[in-house]
């Protein structure tokens, strides 16, 4: 059975080339979303196995949706996605309930390799 997969950027071609590098491994990608307020109204409403989460929304950042998740109780594995590697950012992702994270620009090969890992 495909893993289903949620992928939340605001930016059209990341999701584009999210989308593709997960659709030709198999993966079934249920749902797109450019902001939070979508995501986390996805993330209820179709339970995937596994949500790609950028850090920078336009109207939330992705350790605030972090929360959110924790506290409706949405078990999806995340990945948070994001231009913005510090330390100090990858570590709250991570307390907050991120698997993985991987910093953009990256490769379809990166990406895969963090997406296996985690599901």
């Amino acid at each position: 059975m495909s893993k289903k997969v949620l992928i939340v950027d605001d930016s059209m071609y990341m999701r584009t080339l999210i989308k593709d590098t997960l659709k030709s491994e198999g993966y079934e990608i249920v749902g797109e979303a450019a902001n939070g307020e979508t995501a986390i109204d996805l993330a209820m409403e179709l339970s995937p196995d596994l949500i790609t989460l950028d850090n920078i929304l336009p109207d939330m950042i992705g350790t605030d949706i972090l929360k959110v998740f924790k506290d409706q109780g949405i078990s999806s594995k995340v990945i948070m996605v994001s231009a913005v590697g510090q330390q100090s950012v990858i570590n709250e992702g991570i307390e907050l309930g991120a698997s993985e994270y991987i910093v953009k620009p990256f490769t379809s090969e990166d990406l895969l390799a963090v997406v296996n890992r985690v599901v």
